[in-house]
């Protein structure tokens, strides 16, 4: 009897130290269920945080993309010194093309009046030529009475 007592005593005994390690169990799996469930969300911070790093890393990209497109049509462009430069060159051109012009013009100007006087006078010439014959008369016979006379 004191064997089965004992075997009693000893089968409580070995249920209570497993209850107590089902416990143990249960608290360790809790605590680290625990655990999990923080790095869980530890990790989901980390991947929204990678998400925004990312998207501001792909904004960066694209920024800098679109500046070496601009500094590569920037480097393309004369600097604007000598664009000035080229700028005043143009103008003095301009300057020296405009006196040119208005050299050009007055000549032109010159030369239609030169043109216009040598017309006038082709005319008068031709009004005169064309004017009766009765004048041709009058001075031949002007010319006549004059070889006559020296006779």
């Amino acid at each position: 009897m004191l064997a089965q007592l004992a075997q009693c005593e000893f089968a409580v005994t070995k249920s209570q130290l497993a209850s107590e390690m089902m416990a143990a169990e249960l608290k360790s799996y809790e605590s680290l269920s625990k655990i999990l469930e923080t790095g869980i969300e530890v990790a989901k911070g980390n991947i929204e945080k990678s998400k925004a790093d990312l998207a501001q890393a792909k904004t960066v990209r694209k920024n800098r993309i679109e500046y070496d497109v601009l500094a590569k049509v920037i480097s393309e462009q004369p600097d604007r010194k000598e664009t000035l430069e080229q700028l005043s060159t143009l103008k003095s051109e301009l300057g020296n093309l405009e006196s040119t012009k208005h050299q050009l013009e007055s000549r032109l100007a010159l030369r239609k009046k030169q043109f216009h006087v040598l017309v006038t006078s082709i005319h008068q010439l031709q009004a005169l030529l064309d004017e009766p014959d009765d004048t041709e008369s009058i001075s031949d016979d002007v010319d006549m009475k004059e070889v006559t006379s020296d006779d």
